[in-house]
């Protein structure tokens, strides 16, 4: 939310409009897709952050548009981070979180209980993809379990950016579309911080 609202106080301040027109437009150019996609894959393969990829493509595209950019780009880096941890997993002490997600995973990592650990925006997705990749989880079920829960969460965040966006540009009152996906952003992420306190503390979420 305090990011949102430095967004709106800086990006569409007067002394602004000419270089955020020029944004709006370099933004739909095939290269700078591309280039901001693999940004994105690139930082979620190394372990930081996804945000990044979110701020440069949620407020220039449509929801959809948005969404499906973004899950490429955090597929394409979970299968990064997969491919890193596998690799070096023989030289790989985990501890602290990545070792207790690792526990949880080696009990049951099927489809759903993956898609439960991505669609939480609170849970960090690098966590995921190494301690998937420590253990060799199936690559086919780990893809699988990243698209939808990313896509599900990216098709929360879009909507949400996108509308807040939308009804300042355009002055108009805040509607039940603005809300809706303002207040299913704000439930995840509360849900998302219980669960990764739990599986800090216990190795399970209901432990």
């Amino acid at each position: 939310m305090l990011l949102m609202a430095g967004y709106l106080w800086i990006w569409h301040s007067p002394e602004l409009a000419d270089l955020q027109r020029w944004a709006d437009q370099a933004s739909h150019h095939p290269a700078v897709i591309v280039s901001v996609i693999a940004i994105m894959a690139v930082t979620l393969a190394i372990g930081l952050p996804g945000s990044i990829g979110l701020w440069l493509i949620a407020p220039f595209y449509t929801p959809l548009a948005a969404t499906l950019m973004l899950t490429v780009g955090s597929v394409v880096g979970a299968l990064g981070a997969y491919y890193l941890a596998s690799r070096f997993s023989d030289r790989w002490k985990p501890r602290g979180l990545t070792r207790n997600v690792m526990g949880k995973l080696e009990k049951r990592s099927d489809l759903l209980t993956q898609c439960a650990l991505r669609v939480l925006p609170g849970f960090p997705h690098s966590v995921v993809n190494f301690a998937a990749g420590l253990l060799r989880l199936p690559l086919a079920t780990f893809v699988m379990a990243a698209i939808i829960g990313l896509s599900a969460k990216w098709g929360v965040y879009s909507s949400a950016i996108y509308g807040a966006l939308e009804a300042v540009e355009t002055e108009q009152a805040v509607s039940p579309s603005v809300i809706l996906p303002l207040v299913a952003l704000t439930l995840l992420l509360l849900i998302g911080a219980w669960l990764r306190r739990r599986v800090a503390a216990h190795g399970h979420p209901l432990g």
